[in-house]
């Protein structure tokens, strides 16, 4: 597939996306990007999955809310495919065509209307983060965030077992492997330098987990020497980062009812492409 990179259809298409979320996005045009394709998926947020609109470029993917079907969106999120990883998921009862897209910071799991869609989106998500990593020279990031289990998925706490959530008993989520718990088994928290700058909850399984690991490493790099675990430490880059929760997804905006329309990919069998 050849992406038209200097077309004029590939600039109208970015500064669209760009109108689309208004002040309330970021500026999406830069040289060397392109619009690789967009549509609607389903979205497994933190209370239930939702309907949010995705535009795969080159070197980013972006999603935002659906306020006003192919017009407006609002809470643009911004992902670099150099840290992308996708992992199919199989079809159950309830949801189909699904796969998780992780990431450093949030990972979270989306779902197609058909196989085809499905079978279309990573394909082409897939080739623009091969394509990325070969001119980059780089290797694909290993740390992800873990998927968070949906509130609706626990009614007690996952660690302990024992305490049921209400009202008043608020769930909790660890941010190391995901698992709803509940205030005491989450009262740790563990500096995860992939996720954040700051030490984040974790639960206590995971706790003790990494002290002994971060102890174990750190007994080894003193007996190898002063200076072997100058590199041990990773760097903090997300500083701005948001944790991999998917609070960003309230339950407050309106659920958009259309009829269904089947993403477009845009390459060389793209007739508006034409100068």
């Amino acid at each position: 597939m050849c992406l038209p990179v200097n077309s004029e259809a590939n600039a109208r298409r970015i500064a669209m996306v760009e109108s689309c979320f208004g002040s309330s996005g970021q500026p999406l045009a830069i040289p060397g990007r392109v619009l690789v394709g967009e549509g609607v998926l389903t979205k497994m947020c933190r209370k239930r999955a939702k309907s949010r609109q995705f535009f795969l470029f080159n070197d980013i993917l972006v999603y935002g809310n659906i306020v006003i079907g192919k017009k407006k969106y609002n809470k643009q999120h911004i992902i670099p495919l150099e840290e992308v990883q996708l992992q199919g998921l199989e079809d159950n009862a309830q949801y189909q065509n699904g796969w998780l897209i992780r990431t450093t910071t949030k990972s979270f799991a989306v779902y197609a209307a058909t196989s085809t869609e499905k079978q279309e989106w990573m394909a082409h998500i897939n080739k623009c983060i091969d394509d990325l990593l070969r001119k980059s020279g780089k290797k694909p990031v290993v740390n992800h965030a873990a998927v968070w289990v949906p509130d609706n998925e626990a009614t007690i706490c996952m660690h302990c077992k024992k305490t049921q959530f209400t009202m008043i008993v608020r769930r909790h989520h660890c941010r190391n492997c995901g698992a709803v718990v509940c205030g005491p088994c989450s009262s740790k928290k563990f500096l995860l330098p992939h996720q954040s700058s700051k030490p984040v909850r974790v639960c206590l399984d995971c706790y003790d987990t990494l002290s002994h690991a971060k102890t174990e490493q750190t007994k080894s790099s003193t007996t190898s020497g002063p200076n072997s675990g100058a590199n041990s430490t990773p760097n903090p880059k997300n500083n701005n980062s948001q944790d991999s929760s998917a609070e960003d997804d309230s339950d407050d905006d309106e659920e958009q009812k259309e009829t269904h329309d089947e993403p477009k990919f845009y390459g060389d069998g793209d007739k508006n492409d034409e100068k």
